[in-house]
This record gives C-alpha cells, sequence and structure tokens, in this order.
C-alpha cells in the first residue's frame, strides 16, 4: 500500500504514584497530516524509569511496524532515558551489563530490549534522533503524553486518538536548521527549543539541565575567564580537591544505597534547596541518575545511582 501520510515526530512519557507503585506509560506519534496516535499502559507495581522507558520501547516498536525510512524526532523528558540509551548503553554492554561501581545495571531487562529495538530499526534504515524536552513546559507533545501516563497510573482509562494503521506511514524528511516545512504548525515548542539551544553557549535547557553550572553570586557582565586567571593556582587546586571530595561522597552514597533528603541533596550538589525540588521525579547530575524514592513526614527522600 503506498504511503499516506508521514510520521513528523513520536513524544514519550511515563508517570508513577508512589515510585514504586501503580505506574502508567504514553506514546503519542504526531503526523504529517495533522492526525495523531496515541497509545498507553498501566503497570500495577512499578516505578517511574521504568515507565520512561516502557514508554520508549513502544515508541520504537511502532517504528518498527511503521518502517519510516528517514529520520524520526523522539522527543522525551527523561534524561536517564536519552542518556541511557545515547550515551551509557555501549559502556554498560562493555562491562557485561554493569556500572563503573560494578553493580548491575538497573532495569537491565528494559535497556536490553531498547538496545535490541535499536538495532533493529538501524537495520531496516530507521535512524532515531533521541531529543530531551522538558516536562511541564507548555509543550504540547509532551503535556498531552503527561496527561495519559498519569491518568493510567491513577488506574483511569483515558480515550485514545488512534490515527494509525499498518503500512500507511513514512517517515517525514528532518528540516534542517534555518530551513522551514509545512508540516512545523503542529510542534513547534520544541523546534523552537531545539534553535534556541543551538545559538546559546548556556541556554535555558542546559541550565535546567545541569542547575550547578551557574552561580547566581556571579554578578551581570562578570568576565569569568580574567576572574579565574587571577585566582591563586593553590586556591584552584584546593577547589577541585573540594570537588573530588564531592564526587566520592556521592559515589559512597551511591554504593551504599543509602537515601538522602533533599536539603542533603542540594548540599551535595551545592545549589539551593529549590534546584533540586522543582527538578521533578528523576533526573541526571553529573554521573548518577537522582531519583526521588517516597516522603517521609515533610522530607523527600532521594537516591544516587552511577550510570557511566
Amino acid at each position: 500500500m503506498a504511503a499516506t501520510k508521514t510520521i513528523q515526530s513520536i513524544y514519550t512519557d511515563g508517570a508513577c504514584s508512589g515510585n514504586p507503585g501503580p505506574g502508567g506509560w504514553a506514546t503519542v506519534v504526531y503526523f504529517s497530516d495533522g492526525s495523531v496516535h496515541e497509545m498507553g499502559g498501566a503497570a500495577s507495581q512499578t516505578t517511574n524509569n521504568r515507565m520512561e522507558m516502557q514508554a520508549a520501547i513502544e515508541a520504537l516498536e511502532f517504528l518498527l511496524a511503521a518502517a519510516p525510512s528517514d529520520s524520526i524526532a523522539l522527543y522525551t523528558d527523561s534524561e536517564y532515558v536519552k542518556n541511557g540509551v545515547t550515551q551509557w548503553l555501549k559502556g554498560w554492554k562493555q562491562k557485561g551489563w554493569k556500572t563503573a561501581t560494578g553493580k548491575p545495571v538497573l532495569n537491565q531487562d528494559l535497556w536490553r530490549v531498547l538496545d535490541a529495538l535499536q538495532e533493529k530499526l538501524a537495520q531496516q534504515g530507521t535512524d532515531v534522533q533521541w531529543r530531551y524536552v522538558k516536562g511541564h513546559s507548555g509543550d504540547r507533545g509532551n503535556d498531552r503524553c503527561d496527561e495519559i501516563a498519569r491518568a493510567f497510573a491513577l488506574g483511569n482509562s483515558p480515550s485514545l486518538q488512534q490515527g494509525w494503521s499498518p503500512n500507511s506511514v513514512e517517515a517525514m524528511p528532518m528540516v534542517a536548521s534555518g530551513e522551514s516545512s509545512e508540516f512545523d504548525t503542529p510542534i513547534t515548542h520544541a523546534d523552537a527549543s531545539e534553535t534556541l539551544q543551538s545559538s546559546h553557549k548556556l541556554s535555558a535547557s542546559a541550565v535546567d539541565a545541569n542547575p550547578d553550572m551557574v552561580d547566581s553570586t556571579i554578578p551581570d557582565g562578570t568576565d569569568l575567564q580574567s576572574e579565574k586567571s587571577e585566582v591563586p593556582r593553590e586556591v584552584k587546586v584546593a577547589q577541585l580537591r573540594n570537588v573530588v571530595d564531592t564526587l566520592h561522597m556521592a559515589d559512597e552514597i551511591a554504593r551504599q544505597g543509602y537515601l538522602i533528603t533533599s536539603s542533603e541533596l542540594a548540599d551535595l550538589m551545592d545549589v539551593n534547596a529549590s534546584a533540586v525540588t522543582s527538578r521533578g521525579d528523576n533526573w541526571v547530575w553529573r554521573n548518577w541518575v537522582i531519583s526521588r524514592v517516597r516522603r517521609e513526614g515533610n522530607q523527600i527522600l532521594w537516591q544516587l545511582e552511577r550510570v557511566d
């Protein structure tokens, strides 16, 4: 059957009530003709990371069935998923599915599935472009995925749009930077974010992903290079030693499986507490995935996992 529409982009998201607890996942596919295909499901006992991964698996399985022969943008608000697929998988496999600390990779069963699907897609000529989109930022695709995933996590059955049938879809060619397309209208926020990230040395998205990159005490207009050159070498070495001590401490926390509070995590990262609590349930800091585990009284407890 001749292709009747092209895939524009795919969004994925996961949700979990309790973490661990009841969870839900969602995958939304946008087509060039304006139609949408939505998928979702639930799990009775799971984690947020596993639901994020399940949503990504469903997206890749969809692409495997649709068999597009071009690049497809896949958007996720999970740094854990994006970095895992694009950066960490190769190292994990070389280490026999072990982390840098020698521990078995968490969620290894799902990572193996994602890895196998990536290889199959590459063999059929489908290039998946993994892109991070900040959650709850007004992006239509991400917001819709979040709505579906949360509904399933709460035990509801949301109404899903079904705009796809087998062998009726092909890839929409990726639009190069600076070009325009008549199909840009359905999803604009993420595309604009991509452009901003490439044109700014320190974009808002980069700061969101690494809150420790910004020192709020530095006044606007300060020449950072000049300031750095005036600092005595022994002071810089002492500062670096403090950084290494901090990283060793983070490794020990991860290795022992200790749970730490938001204020303790903020102290470890040397950021304000709000920079921790505003990040969501799962995010990446340096070599660790930070996951919200549970609340005890008025304290949120976090876990660190070394992933590289």
